[in-house]
């Protein structure tokens, strides 16, 4: 069972990948610009990127990534 985790835009994206390792893909999918996510410099940063920053790089806004986020996982959990 996947540990529950409370995002908030200043939640680190390493944090999220931790308890969601399946994640990454399926944002990726969601939506072409989340693409950015897996360039060589967003990896490198990715530890200390927040969803606020994951979404100011990806130019989504931050509160409906926060949205996305909790609609994936509640639906990987049904």
């Amino acid at each position: 069972m996947e540990k529950k985790l409370n995002v908030t835009e200043d939640t680190r994206l390493s944090d999220i990948l931790s308890a969601y390792p399946w994640l990454p893909d399926t944002l990726a999918d969601l939506d072409a610009r989340f693409k950015k996510l897996r360039s060589p410099l967003a990896q490198a940063l990715i530890r200390r990127f927040t969803v606020a920053d994951a979404a100011k790089y990806a130019g989504y806004p931050a509160r409906e990534l926060m949205e996305q986020l909790d609609k994936l996982v509640k639906a990987r959990e049904t």
